[in-house]
């Protein structure tokens, strides 16, 4: 296929750290943490010197412009898997530089617009985030599908931070909408309870019902194994939201993996 770069890019400087045409064609989208609140140029000028030995095909910087690194025809050096980077359109966005590693709004708003302008220009009708890295990494996406992924699956580091990993279902409900496809939700009829589940995140959000549209209750459940008593689906998550058994309300089971 023909590879074309974003119209949303202010500022273009092409790094060397690269490995040339991809060998597979895009499907995958990595969003990455800074740890910084870098400019556009000065993320340039970090990924423009060989000795850094790391590049992405985009950057978006505090104030939400986005800068152009690696062309999407080629592979970038970004996640620490040369088997993600081949198919993966990378992304790295300003950040605070301690965790959760906090977004801007601009910087989130951009984020969204972006996947949305690579999803069109490549064919997709939806973005999906499964928050399971075997699920992901095993699923053959169809023709026009895109997943997310995170550089956490493949090297031993936070990124992109517990901030945009908690909104990554959100993130693919709020591109699929623009797209004008489906978002995939779970249903009470097709779930059994009670299970278990294990949240891996520090600030999972508990709710007062089942969908962002109902207020926080000010509390996270922490890591550990929490026991589902019931299952709805409900705006912001694809696999639909759990009610823990504690009462204290519920969470996006995006976030959660049964055990």
């Amino acid at each position: 296929m023909g590879y074309t770069n974003s119209k949303m890019v202010v500022y273009k400087r092409l790094s060397p750290n690269h490995s040339g045409k991809r060998t597979h064609s895009i499907d995958r989208i990595t969003p990455h943490c800074v740890v910084g609140q870098c400019t556009a140029e000065g993320l340039g000028s970090w990924f423009a010197q060989a000795s850094t030995q790391a590049s992405s095909n985009y950057g978006i910087d505090k104030d939400g412009r986005v800068g152009l690194y690696v062309e999407e025809k080629n592979r970038s050096w970004c996640s620490s898997s040369n088997a993600n980077d081949q198919r993966a359109v990378t992304i790295e966005c300003a950040s605070d530089t301690k965790e959760p590693y906090t977004m801007n709004s601009k910087v989130y708003a951009t984020l969204v617009k972006l996947c949305v302008d690579i999803c069109k220009r490549n064919g997709k009708k939806k973005l999906i985030w499964f928050g399971d890295k075997a699920k992901t990494l095993n699923y053959t996406p169809k023709s026009d599908e895109m997943i997310l992924t995170v550089h956490r699956w493949f090297a031993n580091k936070s990124c992109p931070g517990n901030w945009l990993y908690s909104r990554l279902g959100k993130l693919a409900t709020e591109v699929t909408k623009q797209l004008g496809g489906k978002t995939t939700t779970s249903t009470t009829s097709k779930t059994k309870v009670p299970f278990l589940v294990r949240v891996d995140v520090d600030d999972l959000n508990i709710r007062k019902g089942a969908g962002t549209n109902y207020a926080r209750t000010g509390k996270y459940t922490g890591k550990g194994v929490f026991t589902i008593t019931e299952v709805k689906s409900g705006k912001g998550s694809t696999d639909g939201w759990g009610k823990l058994k504690s009462g204290a309300g519920w969470i996006s089971l995006d976030y959660a993996k049964k055990v």
